[in-house]
């Protein structure tokens, strides 16, 4: 891809306009629980703020709908990121307007300001022209680090790079680098994983991978539509009825093109969806009348796990159960586990995946997990991600 790097732009003294994502869950006490995604785009910004830029952060928060909303403010974001950083950061209370550019022109090379939340004006989400052109008035340079939002065409992240001179972020870098390895060039076995709920959240990913995998395995909710696909009864469980033909036919593609699709063998059962309900793990062939599918059974933690140790190449996204239960969370863990002890280069995308690789402790044996659940869907869909695009020279 033809993308500057934010190493290849001379950035001293210079007013940087750095698009990050810093939408983090924060409790009803304004505390943020999980601070990751800040913690992502710090390379980013201690490299500009080093070679003396004016660093000007800027994010989205919530879904606050285009209304000032105290709930949605990243003032608590600003102090967090200050703590982390070691160093004032300039929290300024809006992110257009003249007291705005007031702060902005004050700002001294090395010192690091947040604006308030993008979503507060509608006409970020609606990529508007006129809002675009204020935000970029305020820098001399555009840096993209949000590779969480690549996939909206919004104002800060596909309008401001058409004004102003544009590059990528190290983190933006690191996760193109990545999934352009496992979507163009992937070294071969390639291994894909894809679980999660339904087949229509993912089969855009699951026809593009059919293309490029070696072998395809299938766990999660999706996979009992798979399953009644091929003539099994599969009691109370999640099954998207819409979709078992399409399921079927993704079945013939696979063996058509020499794939190896591997659905579990064996499932976790229940009673009702609680982890205080009884539970059992039966066959594939035995889903009792009533009883739901809530994760993959031993045989089939199993059985993925020594697909995946032949590996080369390994993507994954998506839980093999109900993971936030923790009776049914053992699935999930099994694959974290054989994905971290592979020798493979391994992307994780999709918040549960990569909350699985954290909780089981794995996390710093992946080769590379995504920022973006959304954005690297549509990655690993072949889409073209706005974002990126407009990053392009």
């Amino acid at each position: 891809m033809n993308i500057d790097s934010v190493k290849d732009v001379d950035i001293n003294g210079k007013r940087v306009f750095l698009r990050v994502d810093f939408n983090v869950p924060i409790n009803e006490n304004r505390i943020i629980t999980d601070d990751n995604k800040i913690r992502s785009s710090l390379p980013t910004i201690e490299y500009l703020a080093a070679r003396g830029a004016k660093v000007i952060v800027a994010s989205h928060l919530g879904r606050p709908k285009g209304q000032v909303n105290e709930k949605y403010s990243l003032a608590p974001v600003a102090a967090r990121l200050g703590e982390i950083l070691g160093k004032e950061v300039i929290f300024v209370p809006d992110c257009v307007g003249e007291e705005t550019k007031k702060v902005v022109g004050g700002l001294k090379p090395g010192d690091v300001a947040l604006l308030e939340n993008l979503r507060f004006h509608p006409e970020e989400e609606k990529n508007d022209p006129a809002f675009s052109r204020e935000l970029a008035s305020l820098a001399d340079i555009y840096v993209n680090d949000a590779f969480g939002t690549a996939h909206r065409a919004h104002a800060s992240t596909a309008g401001v790079p058409r004004l102003l001179p544009s590059a990528a972020g190290l983190l933006m870098e690191k996760e193109i680098e990545y999934l352009s390895k496992v979507v163009t060039n992937p070294v071969k076995p390639f291994v894909a994983i894809i679980g999660g709920a339904k087949v229509s959240d993912k089969i855009g990913v699951i026809e593009n991978l059919l293309e490029k995998v070696d072998t395809l395995i299938l766990g999660g909710g999706m996979a009992n539509t798979f399953l009644k696909a091929q003539g099994y009864e599969m009691g109370n469980s999640l099954v998207e009825e819409d979709k078992v033909d399409l399921a079927g036919e993704t079945l013939k593609k696979a063996a058509g093109r020499g794939v190896t699709l591997l659905l579990p063998s064996d499932l976790v059962v229940t009673e009702a969806v609680s982890p205080e309900s009884a539970h059992k793990v039966v066959a594939k062939d035995q889903v009792p009348a009533g009883w739901a599918a809530v994760d993959i059974g031993p045989e089939s933690a199993k059985m993925f796990s020594e697909a995946i140790k032949q590996a080369n190449t390994i993507v994954w996204n998506g839980p093999m159960g109900v993971f936030e239960m923790e009776p049914f969370a053992r699935g999930t863990e099994a694959v974290a586990r054989a994905v971290a002890e592979s020798n493979a280069t391994s992307v994780v995308g999709g918040g549960e995946s990569a909350a699985a690789v954290k909780k089981v402790g794995v996390a710093g044996k992946i080769s590379h997990i995504s920022t973006g659940g959304g954005a690297s869907l549509e990655f690993l869909e072949g889409k073209e991600l706005p974002g990126i695009k407009a990053l392009m020279r």
